[in-house]
């Protein structure tokens, strides 16, 4: 699916919202979306923010791994990144 998507991104404008690290290493520019409760009143905000090439990275190992990023996360996650160049 990335690699379709990253082929269709040629000519198209693609916005693919995934937790699929595989899908996500596919992509030209990497967004990283949160949300958070902010305020006395707890309301929800979201914000969007690009990421550097190193925190793509991170990011990319954290969805592989979950809350604790291992050194072998990072390692398939640069593996990941370099097979989408």
């Amino acid at each position: 699916i990335g690699k379709r998507l990253r082929t269709l991104a040629g000519n198209l404008q693609i916005l693919a919202v995934t937790h699929s690290p595989q899908v996500a290493a596919q992509s030209h520019q990497h967004l990283l979306i949160a949300k958070s409760e902010t305020g006395k009143d707890k309301r929800m905000a979201t914000t969007v923010a690009p990421l550097s090439e190193t925190a793509r990275r991170e990011e990319l190992a954290r969805m592989l791994s979950g809350d604790i990023v291992t050194e072998a996360a990072r390692a398939q996650a640069r593996e990941l990144m370099a097979r989408s160049a």
